[in-house]
């Protein structure tokens, strides 16, 4: 699985938002700043995880970005779908191949590695990347 550049700009920026949620909502200019992420990139993303239901956020001048609930309670799985997609393969390798046994095998190995790459995103919270 390729991760693209946007996925890994919202994993840094939802790891910047949890680790300073005590001082309220995080402005996207000091993220992008922090981190050299062009703003307006980093704005049509954070958007992205706003509309799945990652982050919350509130216009105007003490506007910002936060977490939609506890860092404990975000998994990575459900930063990269909300940026990416569905983590799980779309093949339709053994239909192509008119479901000769080896296309219905390569979808069902291909399947299984992604079932696993989500699985393993999905046991990882914020709070564990965040932790010190």
């Amino acid at each position: 699985m390729k991760t693209g550049r946007s996925t890994e700009y919202g994993m840094i920026a939802v790891c910047h938002i949890a680790q300073h949620y005590k001082d309220g909502p995080v402005m996207a200019q000091k993220v992008a700043r922090a981190y050299d992420i062009p703003l307006e990139y980093l704005l049509k993303i954070l958007q992205q995880m706003v509309r799945e239901n990652v982050l919350i956020s509130k216009r105007g001048p003490r506007g910002g970005f936060w977490l939609s609930r506890d860092a404990s309670e975000i998994t990575l799985v459900q930063v990269v779908e909300a940026i990416e997609g569905p983590v799980v393969t779309n093949m339709q390798l053994a239909q192509q191949a008119k479901n000769v046994p080896f296309s219905v095998r390569i979808e069902k190995v291909c399947r299984n590695i992604s079932e696993g790459v989500r699985d393993a995103y999905g046991k990882v919270s914020i709070a564990e990347m965040i932790a010190e």
